[in-house]
């Protein structure tokens, strides 16, 4: 039950997700919606997947028992990626839009209607393995299954978990899609706009929560 708790809040961490929702989205209004929108699920699982499993490979190979030299180097780690959080929580803070001011989006989001599945594939890659925030956290719950008393097939089990658990935001639209079909227009619209008006401030404050929580198991881990 312990991993359960040390990796299920950061899989919700990578849940929550704005941007890549709202580009999800727009595949989905888009004239290849299907196409699009399925390449891009599929590259934001395999964005996950890959580092989560070279981490949890390399973790593998390491004694990561409390006390050990391996988990003094696991809780640097752990303190490293949480320090970048708190940074990347304060840009993002600091770069909210004022009351009145319209949010400023990302300059690609206006092309990815015109996108081919590939390039929807790609993108997912970049907003899912290079993201720091996304990369952090995988790294983090690939470290604390590494650390855990499981063997090999029950690691990569809980690995596949977090992975489709942080999978969920950005293929829950494409389930509504195709289930409703063209009704789903006006849902995902609305979803798509207060995702876009709350971006800032919503990445800010999990950005801090999990930077608090990392360097808090990481200092632990080091004292």
């Amino acid at each position: 039950m312990s991993l359960v708790g040390d990796i299920l809040p950061l899989a919700v961490g990578v849940l929550i997700s704005p941007l890549p929702i709202v580009a999800v989205i727009l595949m989905l209004l888009s004239k290849r919606a299907k196409r699009n929108s399925l390449s891009f699920v599929f590259g934001w699982v395999i964005g996950l997947a890959v580092p989560g499993s070279a981490a949890l490979l390399i973790g593998g190979t390491q004694n990561l028992s409390p006390g050990t030299e391996a988990s003094l180097e696991a809780s640097v780690i752990r303190l490293v990626l949480g320090l970048l959080l708190l940074f990347a929580a304060y840009r993002r803070w600091t770069r909210r839009p004022k009351p009145g001011q319209q949010p400023t989006m990302p300059h690609w989001l206006q092309f990815v209607d015109s996108f081919t599945p590939l390039r929807a594939f790609g993108l997912a890659l970049l907003l899912s393995a290079v993201n720091p925030k996304n990369l952090a956290l995988t790294l983090a719950a690939a470290l604390a299954i590494a650390q855990s008393t499981l063997g090999g097939v029950r690691s990569a089990v809980a690995l596949a978990v977090f992975v489709v658990i942080g999978s969920i935001s950005v293929a829950a639209p494409v389930v509504l899609y195709l289930v409703l079909g063209e009704r789903a227009a006006r849902t995902l619209g609305g979803w798509k706009e207060w995702l876009k008006e709350n971006n800032a401030t919503i990445m800010a404050i999990l950005l801090l929560v999990f930077g608090v929580i990392l360097i808090a198991e990481g200092v632990n881990g080091i004292i």
